[in-house]
């Protein structure tokens, strides 16, 4: 009985981890984009499509993924897809062109896919329901620390170094994590909630998908995704935006890189209240069905005002030792949130915008959880990652848009203040939208609930 509960807790922690990496992929571009594009002699537009085209292969292969893991076993499927996407990354270390790069890119996505369907639905089928918030907190902050990480790495590795270190060490952790799956176990399909005594013989067919895109609170939740992401997916420019705001008060290229590395992890350090907010929003769902999609409307609403705050936020007087290394100017740049009350400000906004960010992610995947039968997860978080993806892709390219057309009138870095601030306006729908789906939920919460207790009498 131990041995079993702690094969469970280890492949939890696995799933978790492996979350991570999609968004230290992400994470890793931003920061590298001027060196990359003055490596291969591209402009930074022509990379900009480059991460696009990762985000999109991540999100189409998921769909294939999910359909995979009907016919095999997710346990292998997720190795696979392990391998494919470690190779991927690390042969981008060895990328000499355009094209070089973004195929191996594509390639990458391809393989992370299988992390976005099979590695969900591995996780929500040992995930009780009473403490399905929780746990899924742990998913989403992996993810955010996963784009930190990224970014950090790219960072103190590239000013020192060639841009190809940073992918070439993800790329090598990376075989580490394929390791790793070979202990994991596999669970069975529906276990959490109706604990049948035998094989869950319940699977996905062809016609279920059309119900399933049409389900009420689905199409809220995919919908409200794809407008939260434009609004977020945008915040991987933040570290640029440091740049120039850095570089504003006179400082050189390396040291503002290196500062924005930094000042975007620490800014970030909200994010770790997505364990209360995912707790929270366990207790506000067993008083009401509805509880926690209005709770998870409420923080998500507030998320706007405190980021457009930031962005405006100007880094007057700020102190920091040029072209030194990365431990003293980490020193310099902890002195000065104490210090230095413009600094002080922006961390404190950024600490009340990531922490009201965080509310998302644990609640949301709980909802679409608790909305679909578990033959049905996998494809419906496929699906749903599909607009997450493509939110993240607009929001990308509007970045781009948007830049064009205001840096005509406006220098750096009030285009990209101006343009941030722009596409958070897309939070206030992507609120609506858990407002309207509450009625849905108490529906489809309960008929979810019924069909699997039927099953589990029935084994």
């Amino acid at each position: 009985m131990k041995s079993s509960k702690w094969k469970i807790n280890y492949t939890i922690f696995v799933i978790i981890i492996l979350a991570a990496f999609e968004h230290i992929v992400i994470g890793l571009f931003p920061p590298l984009i001027q060196y990359i594009a003055k490596d291969l002699k591209v402009d930074i537009a022509s990379l900009g499509f480059v991460s696009a085209a990762n985000i999109l292969a991540t999100s189409f292969s998921s769909i294939y993924w999910g359909y995979l893991s009907r016919k095999y076993q997710r346990k292998k499927m997720l190795i696979i897809g392990t391998l494919i996407w470690t190779v991927s990354i690390f042969l981008t270390s060895f990328s000499n062109s355009y094209f070089q790069i973004l195929i191996f890119q594509i390639g990458t996505g391809f393989g992370l896919g299988c992390i976005a369907s099979i590695g969900f639905s591995v996780l929500t089928d040992y995930i009780p329901y009473q403490k399905r918030g929780l746990i899924l907190s742990f998913w989403g902050m992996a993810q955010g620390l996963g784009g930190i990480s990224g970014s950090i790495l790219a960072s103190l590795t590239t000013v020192n170094n060639s841009w190809k270190w940073p992918f070439e060490i993800v790329g090598f952790i990376g075989f580490f994590v394929i390791i790793s799956f070979l202990f994991i176990q596999e669970p069975i399909r529906g276990e959490s909630v109706s604990k049948p005594k035998d094989s869950y013989n319940y699977n996905l067919e062809t016609k279920h998908i059309k119900l399933l895109i049409l389900n009420g609170s689905n199409v809220y939740l995919f919908l409200q995704t794809f407008l939260m992401n434009i609004a977020t997916g945008s915040l991987i420019w933040i570290p640029t935006l440091y740049i120039y705001k850095i570089m504003q008060q006179g400082y050189s290229m390396g040291t503002a890189v290196i500062v924005s590395g930094y000042l975007y992890a620490i800014f970030q350090i909200g994010g770790i209240a997505s364990f209360y907010f995912g707790h929270l929003g366990d207790k506000f769902q067993r008083k009401t069905f509805k509880g926690r999609a209005y709770l998870t409307a409420f923080f998500v609403f507030i998320t706007m005002p405190f980021y457009i705050s930031l962005f405006f936020v100007p880094m007057t007087n700020l102190l920091i030792p040029n072209d030194k290394n990365e431990f003293i100017i980490l020193v310099s740049i902890l002195r000065q949130i104490f210090i230095n009350p413009w600094i002080t400000l922006m961390f404190v906004l950024s600490l009340f915008a990531s922490a009201a960010q965080s509310a998302n992610t644990p609640n949301w995947m709980a909802l679409l959880t608790d909305v679909n039968l578990p033959e049905h997860r996998g494809i419906a978080f496929s699906i749903a990652n599909l607009f997450n993806s493509l939110g993240r892709t607009v929001g990308n390219a509007g970045v781009g848009i948007l830049l064009g057309i205001l840096s005509t009138r406006f220098t750096e870095p009030y285009s990209y203040i101006y343009t941030l601030s722009i596409l958070q306006i897309f939070l206030i729908p992507s609120a609506l939208c858990y407002m309207k789906m509450s009625k849905n939920n108490v529906i489809d919460i309960k008929y979810v609930i019924k069909i699997l207790k039927g099953r589990a009498g029935k084994v």
